[in-house]
């Protein structure tokens, strides 16, 4: 006996699920199941729950829930501020910690920011103004205890090419810092504007994948960019992609490359590796990679000034100002072409700088096992590049290699932050004049040094052995990036996201299943060989919801395993399939092309002589089905609860139970 809907009705709440009671179980009478037929809910019911579920699945408003007013203010003020939050619970023992992670990140990132600012073809202090501002604003406002903020690589050069397309910072160094700020206000509002809204999901279609491949492709271009200091070349290409960068190396081999710059190089480069190296092996010793840019910087900087190396073509800095950071407000463009200009740019730096600090934020939090809110990390770090904007700094974000630092030297809590800030400041104000002599070979070690670590090789043999796909899109970005530019590259990235999406949408996986002998399981014939096809019925599964774009094509599929079926059958004359039953449990949703393109495929069958059943459909795939009278059309008769179901109602092979 099928165990169907024929004799439901309208649907009710007792539909549902049927079961058999405690006395008709004494009676030893069996349960019968049935497909449940919800009651269909109204329009704005359904809207408003899928708007809920969209944008506040966290259910924001739940703590402000029976509150006082007063109460509510103070809630709210936490919620913004998270420090005053944590701030009620710190003690020394926490301070102490964060002391110490702070200085070491400081040591780490002066360096680090001066190189930064001269990807982003900035004068070196604006890097060092961008570790000052937006870190203070984050440590009140982020909720990430382990991120470091400041200046990252990526975005520097990403914000470096972008903003050099539109104004030559050689010609016209005052309109190329004003662009720099108007871009760093506009990242900030739209960072800011996705996490108000709670649109935090537009970032997760930028796959992992198009990631690796774009930090990668990021790390090799940067590399390569730092040869001009490395080198000691004068004339170097403005392009990023390698074909013009390696034009240019080879090009001033004869006569631009300085052997006293390629000396102080190397040296300097060996020592960053030999210490990163040392870290690797020995985890109690990762404060040697932490101190060893610094340390390279000082020594560097001695040798250079007793030696007077940059008489004999040494690069140096020359000069970073002095002071803290000056008020930018007015230099921002408000108005005109350059304001379009800037949110362009904004948007692009500032969704790459977006990625890369929640990824930052949620590994960490992940490992010390709390809840990282990322709608509310949009906004911290959406206001601090406002404020940051204000301020002479440029994009800010999380970097992945201080926050590495910052969470192995024991941080407690964004106090590291604020410790890393005042370093910064001391710096500004006492020691900068002491960086003159500080050569730009150094901070070309430095920044590869710190970019190699971009490069994630075991990520991507993993791509390799577990997805074909995502692997050729890791290689798509990295390629586009290093032949072509940073752009393109991250242009690349993002579509291939998007083609791996509608491939899978509009492509869904269909299987044929059989039987595993001795069980009432039905599995895929291609996973399980020794699952046996039931005489005279195929039983298809959709592992997909079907919308308007993949309707045709999930119809059009199963026609298609019908005709091989039956050729099949027909070469080894097997009697023919009377009967196709449509596995639905993957199906979570269906709209009215899908119904559509059921209707087509029943009538198609029906030409053939072939019945259609489906089996196990959901909740709001049944109900639309109700809705729109198909259930009726074919039969309430047809629909069961599973596929063992409707092969016994078809007359197939019984199947034991397990």
């Amino acid at each position: 006996m099928g165990r169907s809907v024929s004799d439901v009705g309208e649907p009710k709440e007792s539909d549902i699920v049927s079961h058999t009671s405690s006395h008709r179980q004494r009676d030893n009478v069996k349960a019968v199941h049935k497909v449940g037929l919800p009651t269909r809910k109204k329009l704005g019911t359904e809207f408003k729950e899928t708007v809920k579920e969209t944008f506040f699945h966290d259910d924001p408003l739940r703590p402000f829930k029976g509150q006082s007013k007063g109460k509510k203010v103070l809630l709210g003020l936490r919620a913004v501020f998270p420090i005053l939050e944590w701030g009620r619970r710190y003690n020394f023992s926490k301070f102490r910690g964060d002391l110490i992670a702070g200085l070491t990140i400081a040591s780490l990132c002066i360096p680090q920011d001066i190189g930064y600012a001269k990807l982003a073809n900035l004068e070196p202090q604006y890097g060092l103004y961008t570790s000052f501002v937006p870190p203070l604003i984050y440590a009140a406002m982020g909720s990430s205890s382990e991120i470091a903020i400041g200046p990252v690589a990526v975005v520097s050069l990403l914000l470096g090419t972008l903003l050099r397309d539109e104004i030559d910072p050689d010609k016209h160094p005052t309109e190329y810092r004003r662009l720099a700020f108007t871009a760093t206000f506009f990242a900030g509002v739209v960072q800011a504007g996705l996490g108000l809204f709670r649109l935090g999901f537009v970032i997760e279609f930028l796959s992992h994948a198009a990631i690796v491949g774009f930090m990668a492709g990021a790390a090799v271009t940067i590399a390569l960019q730092q040869l001009k200091g490395l080198l000691g070349i004068g004339k170097f290409t403005k392009k990023t992609d390698i074909i013009r960068v390696m034009q240019s190396v080879w090009g001033a081999v004869h006569h631009g490359w300085n052997w006293q710059t390629i000396l102080i190089g190397l040296s300097c480069l060996a020592f960053l590796l030999v210490a990163k190296y040392i870290g690797k092996r020995n985890k109690r010793l990762f404060w040697v990679p932490a101190i060893a840019p610094l340390l390279t910087v000082i020594l560097s900087t001695f040798f250079v000034y007793i030696t007077r190396a940059d008489k004999k073509g040494v690069a140096i800095v020359n000069h970073i100002r002095k002071g803290v950071n000056p008020s930018s407000a007015d230099k921002i463009y408000w108005t005109g072409s350059y304001t379009q200009t800037g949110f362009k740019i904004g948007l692009v730096a500032g969704l790459v700088a977006l990625t890369e600090a929640v990824a930052i934020g949620r590994t960490f939090a992940a490992m010390r096992d709390y809840h990282l809110d990322g709608n509310k990390e949009m906004v911290a770090l959406g206001t601090m590049n406002i404020i940051g904007s204000l301020t002479s700094c440029y994009i800010a974000t999380g970097s992945f290699s201080r926050s590495a630092v910052n969470f192995m030297t024991g941080c407690r809590t964004a106090v590291s932050n604020i410790i890393m800030s005042l370093v910064v400041v001391l710096t500004l104000e006492v020691i900068t004049p002491l960086f003159k002599y500080t050569p730009n070979a150094v901070l070309a070690a430095i920044i590869i040094n710190a970019v190699l670590g971009l490069i994630d090789f075991e990520a991507v043999v993993k791509l390799w052995k577990v997805d074909t796909f995502d692997f050729l899109a890791c290689m798509g970005a990295f390629f586009g990036v290093i032949f072509v530019s940073v752009e393109i590259g991250l242009l690349i990235a993002v579509a291939i996201s998007f083609a791996k999406i509608l491939l899978q949408v509009t492509r869904p996986r269909t299987a044929l299943l059989g039987n595993l002998p001795g069980t009432n399981i039905y599995r895929n014939v291609e996973q399980y060989p020794e699952a046996t096809k039931v005489p005279g019925v195929m039983v298809v599964r959709v592992d997909s919801a079907i919308y308007f774009s993949n309707s045709n094509y999930v119809k059009d599929r199963i026609l298609r395993w019908l005709i091989d079926e039956q050729e099949k059958l027909e070469e080894n004359k097997l009697p023919k399939i009377n009967f196709v039953i449509v596995e639905m449990s993957p199906v979570i949703n269906i709209d009215t092309s899908g119904i559509h393109a059921l209707e087509d495929l029943y009538k198609s069958l029906q030409k053939k002589g072939i019945q259609l059943a489906l089996a196990n459909p959901g909740e709001q795939v049944v109900a639309k089905l109700h809705a729109a009278d198909f259930i009726e059309r074919i039969g309430q008769d047809k629909i069961f609860l599973t596929v063992k179901d409707a092969v016994a109602a078809f007359g197939g092979k019984p199947v034991p139970s397990v």
